[in-house]
């Protein structure tokens, strides 16, 4: 099996690995309605993911499907990633607080 091949019947991959191309993911997440004592909440019925990874000719090279029991027992870590982008300026913050001073009292 090959990548057009994976295209045919699954589609294009919800997550393509950042990193290397040559690695795609597909999830699958069926929701039911709950009994009652769910109070008739959605219920997680199946969750799965399935990690396709391909060789650099476009060759399957390895799948892993991963249900739910198998997903409740990865580790992740607890590192926070810091994201510079979003955060403002000592002079950004500054006019942004004198706006909310100005356009508050009115």
């Amino acid at each position: 099996t090959n990548k057009n091949d994976v295209i045919k019947i699954l589609g294009q991959p919800q997550v393509r690995d950042e990193k290397d191309d040559d690695t795609w993911i597909y999830f699958e997440r069926i929701l039911s309605k709950g009994k009652y004592h769910k109070l008739g909440q959605n219920v997680v019925k199946e969750n799965n993911v399935l990690v396709l990874t391909f060789d650099k000719y476009g060759v399957l090279r390895e799948k892993n499907l991963f249900d739910k029991k198998q997903l409740a027992n990865i580790k992740f870590t607890k590192k926070i990633t810091e994201n510079n982008l979003s955060q403002k300026s000592f002079v950004q913050e500054f006019l942004q607080s004198i706006k909310t001073k100005m356009y508050g009292n009115r």
